[in-house]
Order: structure tokens, then sequence, then C-alpha cells
């Protein structure tokens, strides 16, 4: 059963951040999107379930917000690169694959500046595991994406916190693993050296022969056209 209310985490963790454009992967019935349309976000939802899009939809006509809804899974989407300042997988469904294909998704959607947020249960017993019928090692958890995160990312938040949800599917959960990192946004140093180095190169390819002219790099550097 629908508990209709958004992810605590999710609440928690984005109460700080700047609306931009958020993902939420797996969005299921909307609760979590329509919270972030509700507080300024743009954005787009996908999910596997036609049903539970037309339910979100619905939610969300409800509620008076727009939502841009995908049916689709996270790889087959192929989204487009560094799009989104958020991106949130609350207890995503995604399958692991030898070449990551999941995690690196996630991790591909996020803007320079943005935000991955990824939140889950812990795994179970195997015994629980097999009550329910599924295999947790088929699945991506937050420590597989994690493990990904190279030096282009920082780690915020990385904890397993008290989870006290007692209506709805996961009320029988007490725990959640909270993976909140920030993806480095492009050095503005980077970008100006790379402006300049591209003045340069569109000199030299102009300038005169050696002997036929006074070297302008210094100006061109600068940004400047004084006469020779």
């Amino acid at each position: 059963m629908w508990s209709g209310q958004p992810s605590t985490p999710l609440v928690s963790e984005t109460r700080e951040l700047r609306p931009g454009r958020a993902l939420d992967v797996g969005c299921g019935e909307g609760a979590d999107a329509v919270r972030l349309a509700e507080h300024g976000w743009d954005v787009t939802a996908l999910d596997v379930s036609r049903v539970a899009l037309d339910r979100a939809a619905d939610h969300a006509g409800r509620v008076g917000v727009q939502v841009r809804w995908l049916h689709a899974g996270l790889v087959e989407a192929a989204l487009p690169p560094a799009s989104f300042d958020l991106v949130s997988a609350q207890y995503p469904a995604l399958l692991r694959t030898e070449k990551h294909e999941a995690e690196l998704a996630l991790l591909s959607a996020v803007a320079p500046g943005g935000v991955l947020l990824v939140v889950h249960h812990p795994a179970p017993s195997k015994e629980q595991a097999n009550a329910h019928g599924f295999d947790p090692d088929e699945y991506v958890s937050p420590a597989d994406v994690a493990a990904l995160l190279d030096d282009r990312w920082r780690i915020e938040v990385d904890e397993t916190r008290p989870r006290n949800v007692i209506t709805g599917a996961g009320s029988d959960h007490t725990q959640d693993i909270v993976l909140r990192a920030r993806r480095f946004p492009i050095p503005l140093v980077a970008e100006a050296n790379d402006s300049a180095v591209a003045r340069i190169s569109k000199f030299e390819l102009s300038k005169p022969a050696s002997g036929q002219g006074r070297d302008l790099s210094r100006d061109a550097l600068a940004g400047t056209n004084r006469p020779p």
C-alpha cells in the first residue's frame, strides 16, 4: 500500500538545495516528484510502471503542479548527460550488471555542481530475501554507487539512519542508508585557461611569419587589440 507521503530522506536532504532541474528515478506513484515540484523544482520522473505513472499524474493534477512523466527504466531512458541539478533514487530496484550500467547512468545524469541522492534499505538477510522471493545481490545498492565516485565528486552524506514509517510500503523497515554526493563544478580557472588557449591558437594561425612582425601573443592572451 502506497503511503502518499514523500521520502523522509528526500525531504531532509533537499531542504537547503536551490531548486533546479530534478530527476526522480523509479518515481512510483509520484509523492517525491510532486514534493519537489511544489518546492520549485523542474521535475522529470520516470518509472517502468504505467499504472504507477497514471496515478502519479492524477496526484500532480490534484495538487496543481507540472511534472514530466517518463515511462522507461533508467538505463533504457538514455537521458542526456549532465542534465539535472538533482538526481534522486529513493529505494530503487536497479539491476546490477557487469558494466555497472545503472550506476553509471545515475552518475552521468548529474550536472556539474549537482547532487546525487540515493536512499535504500539495508540488505536483508538471506532468509528474509528468500521468504520474499528475491536475491538482493541482483540489485544496485548505495555502496555500489559510492564505489564508482571518483575525484570529480564529494561525498557529503554516507550513513545509516533510523527510519520511522508506520504505514504504507516499507513500514517494516527500521533503517535507511543515505548517500548524498555532489559533482564538482567545472573550475572557473579551467574555463578561463581554455578560453585563453583558444584565443592564442586563433592568433597563431593568423600572425605573420617569423621576422615579419612582432609577436602579439601577450596581447592576445590579455584580450587586447592594439595596433603594431
